[in-house]
């Protein structure tokens, strides 16, 4: 009987701190954020630029990258700052991959651009497919479901294309046809766009950020 009185008594002082928190404002501070999504996956970047004189004296001058300054989010409550830092946690993990995407896409295209024939273009595809095939597969299969809608949507980002254009430039409409036919079945549609000015402005926030070492 003591042990379930003392059981009770805990719930009751656990729920009478957490109350009060779950219904007041949460304010998205650097410290809140470093918390939530861990250190910063880029660094903010500075050069020297050299020597300049200031006030007769000689000091070093340095460049620094751009550094971003948006308003401070305040959360209603415990449920929507999740699922921002959810969010934040998933670009995180993913914008990375859209990068690299980005890249050797610009080198895929500038290789394809040098070969003389179509036959040689048509082979250099076959081969390039199965290349991107064994280095993403097995990275993209250990996705979530929303990490994968995200990736199609960064991907049009850093691209300015949608996933279904790139694939059917490039591997043909079939292609494209099929693989955005079998996306439908989860929900999830290669052609879907992004959006920073409406849909994806938080999005478009956190990359910013992230680009920047601010997240």
């Amino acid at each position: 009987m003591k042990r379930i009185c003392v059981h009770i008594s805990l719930c009751f002082l656990l729920l009478m701190f957490i109350l009060p928190v779950r219904g007041q404002q949460i304010e998205a501070t650097r410290e809140f954020d470093v918390a939530m999504t861990g250190a910063p996956i880029f660094s903010h970047a500075y050069y020297f630029t050299g020597m300049v004189e200031v006030d007769g004296e000689m000091i070093p001058s340095f460049l620094y990258s751009d550094f971003y300054v948006f308003p401070k989010l305040v959360f209603k409550n415990h449920r929507q700052a999740k699922k921002y830092y959810r969010m934040a946690n998933n670009i995180k993990k993913v914008y990375p991959i859209a990068c690299e995407i980005k890249q050797t896409l610009d080198k895929t295209i500038a290789h394809l651009d040098s070969l003389p024939t179509k036959k040689e273009k048509d082979e250099y595809m076959k081969q390039a497919e199965k290349d991107l095939k064994k280095q993403y597969t097995p990275r993209l299969k250990k996705l979530t479901f929303s990490q994968g809608k995200l990736l199609i949507k960064l991907v049009d980002r850093q691209c300015d294309q949608t996933s279904y254009e790139l694939i059917k430039t490039y591997m043909g409409g079939f292609k494209a046809g099929f693989y955005n036919a079998f996306a439908s079945l989860f929900g999830a549609s290669l052609k879907k766009e992004y959006d920073p000015e409406c849909d994806d402005r938080l999005t478009e926030r956190c990359i910013m950020l992230i680009e920047s070492g601010q997240m």
